[in-house]
């Protein structure tokens, strides 16, 4: 498919396999629950990013495309698929990064599927940024979006992904390299049951309200019990 905008938006996504995602609720819940509640995440995120304007919207796969979903997705969906390569999280976003940047997009966004409730503007409102890179923080001490205009991959190297201080040491990098930054609005993940259990409630006032964000997420929710 072709390059239709100047911009592109990413979700870094697994494969919805049973017993590779989300492990860290195994305790919480069965692995085909499980299973099936990331299924939701990622959908609903797929719809979210679909949803923004005037960008070309990717879907990064990791480790491999094997469970069929990506497969049977709506082929009337605006995305491209990709597998993500790399070593670790900040190798496999400097690659991606990279090869978008080589396709000729000007700006680039990627973005986790951990955050089903994530609004929708948070991601518009990156793009309207002009400085070199912009992050969305999450209350983990990691961020839910990271945004460039330019192929700066030196950015992701010495980062201890996975830690609460990723956040923190991918600012030290950005003022050590004289870079400027866009910073969004703080949102959260959902990795560990405390995150689920206020995710389930948030979805329910925002559904309240309206929101269109994490619909099927909430939906599923609603049918489970914990």
């Amino acid at each position: 498919m072709p390059r239709k905008n100047k911009n592109a938006l990413i979700v870094f996504a697994r494969d919805p396999v049973m017993g590779q995602v989300k492990t860290r609720l195994n305790q919480f819940l069965d692995l085909q629950t499980i299973c099936e509640l990331y299924t939701c995440f990622l959908s609903d995120s797929l719809s979210t990013v679909s949803s923004i304007e005037s960008v070309d919207c990717f879907a990064g796969i990791y480790p491999s495309s094997t469970s069929g979903y990506f497969e049977r997705l709506n082929p009337s969906l605006p995305l491209r698929t990709f597998i993500q390569e790399g070593k670790d999280l900040g190798d496999r976003m400097k690659n991606t990064f990279s090869a978008r940047f080589s396709e000729g997009y000007e700006q680039v966004v990627i973005i986790g599927a951990d955050s089903p409730s994530l609004p929708s503007a948070y991601i518009k409102q990156a793009f309207d940024f002009k400085q070199d890179v912009v992050l969305g923080p999450s209350v983990d001490g990691g961020y839910y979006l990271i945004g460039m205009r330019e192929k700066l991959i030196n950015l992701f190297d010495g980062i201890t992904w996975g830690s609460s201080n990723v956040l923190k040491e991918t600012h030290s990098r950005l003022k050590s390299n004289g870079l400027t930054l866009g910073l969004l609005p703080v949102w959260y993940d959902v990795d560990r049951p405390d995150d689920l259990i206020f995710l389930k409630d948030h979805l329910e006032l925002m559904a309240s309200v309206g929101k269109k964000e994490g619909v099927l997420t909430h939906d599923f929710l609603s049918t489970v019990s914990f």
